[in-house]
């Protein structure tokens, strides 16, 4: 009967023990990050689909879209800038004997390029290396980058957002993102 009466204690103890852990008394869980900042990219439009204006029928990352637009209008400004224009003379050469394969390796080159780096998650840059890009070895370079020539460019992509009307603040972030490359960029 003792030990009946010990196990029952025992049970009893335990309910009593158990009952006053309640959820409550729990540690709280861990905050959970509110509204992460938007990366440029989903400040563009991210993810969402939409149609290829490019390409008839054939569906576009917003984003994507947006980065492709701002590239190409950069080039053309930049095909205008009698600063820069002796850096992309090949390619300058091509488009004006109507050849557009490298127009079309560049846009896609470097509108991966800033997809990556704006945050996009559905991409990868398979291009060269800013250092080798940029590089007199890179016979599609024509010349060395100096400080001067990089600032250009800089305003050359202002201008191409403008053309685009990308908001001012997404802008000064593009710009900030393509100083953090004037290491590699600028060679002289």
């Amino acid at each position: 009967m003792r030990t009946l009466w010990k196990g029952t204690l025992y049970l009893a103890a335990a309910a009593v023990l158990l009952s006053g852990c309640k959820k409550d008394d729990e540690d709280p869980p861990a905050p959970t990050p509110s509204n992460p900042t938007p990366t440029i990219y989903q400040r563009l439009g991210g993810t969402t689909m939409v149609n290829d204006p490019a390409n008839p029928g054939t569906m576009i990352e917003q984003g994507y879209l947006g980065l492709r637009s701002v590239v190409d209008s950069t080039i053309f400004v930049i095909a205008g800038d009698a600063q820069l224009q002796p850096y992309f003379a090949v390619l300058l050469a091509e488009v004006g004997s109507g050849d557009l394969t490298g127009f079309a390796a560049l846009s896609e080159n470097l509108t991966e390029f800033f997809a990556v780096a704006t945050g996009a998650q559905n991409f990868t840059y398979s291009g060269m290396n800013m250092v080798d890009a940029h590089n007199s070895a890179n016979p599609r370079m024509t010349g060395l980058v100096t400080d001067a020539d990089f600032d250009q460019f800089i305003v050359d992509l202002v201008a191409g957002a403008a053309q685009n009307n990308v908001p001012s603040a997404i802008v000064t972030d593009i710009g900030a993102l393509v100083e953090t490359l004037r290491d590699p960029v600028v060679q002289q």
